[in-house]
């Protein structure tokens, strides 16, 4: 594979994908939100599913997969009318929900949900008598409350309770991980049509801690069975794409980033091997090369400003302007934090000139030198930018 691929729709995206899983075990996707991650998880599921051209399913598929469309299939009633009892709603008209009580999926899900959650949650299942088959399923969370009455704590069991956001996709991620369960133990006939697994941003509600416990966990599930099928992981969490690459990293996977031109909606697919995948270093990285190119305009400026931001935030410091400290080479540090400031508060007009005299360049390259001194990033990922330099020089 080329450093870069196109593709001009997501089918062919899919089907390439496919292929690659057939040498490859697992293909880590990181893509920005509104790339289109989960309309490809959708097209790489629909080319297994066998449809005819009237776009009719005459095979079931071959793909257990985890995206939008998962999430949805839980819904929630608030009794809007007397506000206490609140549930879940299952679509028992997917596929998704088969087997439950047959699977004992409930202590499944209650065994997984422990690592992350303290509420507990009831699933109460309507199954016809006739052909066994699932008719309606909602599922009822509670939680203990500590209490006080007449100076004596208990524990009070609290039902019917609206979970966060958070803990609504803690709990549906955990519904999905129970089913894949299934679909790992290979003695079980029922899950043998699994040829492939895509899950599509499972993590996007959850803080960094639970981001990272997802994905050590997920990753010790695929690695610990014993033929695992083919796995394609897409995200545009940075923090979450890092640990599972940490976990996954052999010869076995592949990390590829998705972008798209805007100018064609033409789809690309890159190899990125061995680059850094926390946005703040990628962002450095470009804006080192093109101040050292001397391609400085305002924007850089205000990504530069996001960066020492973050900095600062990590560092404990108050404030930006600390990043950016005389470091004993005579920089002028508040004339500089006047530069940041300007350049990065969106005053200035989208239709003027965003060019910079070269004073103001200077600066820049300044503020970034003065920057990566003063918090030391990995040389090498820097090292290349010398030939960048004489390359410039050798083509003007």
């Amino acid at each position: 594979m080329n450093d870069a691929t196109p593709f001009t729709d997501l089918k062919n995206l899919a089907a390439h994908l496919r292929q690659e899983l057939e040498n490859k075990k697992f293909i880590l996707l990181y893509a920005y939100n509104g790339t289109g991650k989960t309309r490809l998880s959708t097209a790489f599921k629909n080319i297994g599913k066998g449809v005819n051209t009237d776009g009719e399913t005459k095979q079931r598929g071959d793909t257990l997969y985890f995206n939008a469309f998962t999430e949805d299939l839980f819904t929630w009633n608030n009794d809007l009318e007397h506000d206490q009892n609140r549930f879940l709603i299952l679509n028992t008209a997917s596929r998704f929900f088969e087997a439950l009580e047959e699977y004992e999926v409930e202590t499944r899900i209650r065994t997984i949900l422990d690592r992350y959650a303290d509420f507990d949650f009831e699933m109460i299942l309507d199954t016809d008598t006739e052909d066994g088959k699932l008719k309606t399923g909602r599922i009822v969370f509670s939680r203990d409350v500590l209490t006080v009455v007449e100076n004596n704590p208990r524990l009070e069991k609290i039902e019917g309770i609206k979970v966060s956001r958070s803990e609504e996709s803690i709990f549906v991620w955990c519904f999905f991980v129970a089913i894949l369960q299934l679909v790992l133990d290979s003695d079980l006939d029922a899950y043998k049509w699994v040829k492939y697994l895509y899950i599509d941003d499972p993590i996007s509600s959850l803080d960094d801690q639970n981001a990272v416990q997802v994905a050590v966990h997920l990753v010790n599930l695929l690695r610990d069975a014993t033929d695992p099928p083919g796995v394609v992981i897409s995200t545009h969490h940075p923090l979450f794409h890092n640990v599972l690459w940490n976990e996954l990293r052999s010869e076995k996977c592949r990390r590829l980033f998705l972008g798209k031109e805007s100018d064609n909606d033409t789809f690309v697919l890159r190899d990125t091997g061995a680059t850094p995948f926390f946005h703040h270093i990628s962002a450095l990285i470009e804006l080192y090369k093109d101040a050292k190119r001397g391609h400085v305009e305002k924007r850089h400026y205000n990504s530069l400003r996001a960066i020492a931001e973050k900095a600062a935030s990590f560092h404990g410091y108050q404030r930006f302007e600390e990043c950016i400290q005389d470091d004993g080479h005579g920089f002028d540090a508040k004339l500089h934090r006047r530069f940041l400031n300007l350049y990065s508060h969106g005053g200035y007009s989208h239709f003027e000139s965003s060019e910079l005299l070269d004073e103001d360049k200077k600066h820049f390259q300044d503020i970034l030198d003065v920057f990566l001194r003063r918090f030391r990033f990995n040389p090498e990922h820097f090292k290349s930018l010398v030939t960048i330099e004489s390359v410039d020089r050798a083509t003007e």
